[in-house]
């Protein structure tokens, strides 16, 4: 399966969920907004919510400073 994630092709072996992706992807996914081909999915459905191949996602996290 591929997927892009963050502007970066990535390939995988085996299906995942989005709780797998910003799980792989960042340290602590708590403070983190997941979207799936420009559709914001609630961090409570990550689990609920299958990755497909050629899925477009992008995670983000908003940073503070001054």
């Amino acid at each position: 399966m591929k997927i892009v994630v963050n502007g970066q092709e990535k390939e995988f072996e085996q299906p995942l969920n989005m709780e797998d992706i910003a799980n792989c992807f960042c340290k602590d996914a708590a403070p983190v907004i997941a979207e799936i081909n420009g559709t914001i999915i609630r961090n409570s459905q990550w689990r609920h919510t299958s990755v497909q191949d050629g899925d477009r996602i992008e995670l983000l996290r908003f940073v503070g400073g001054g």
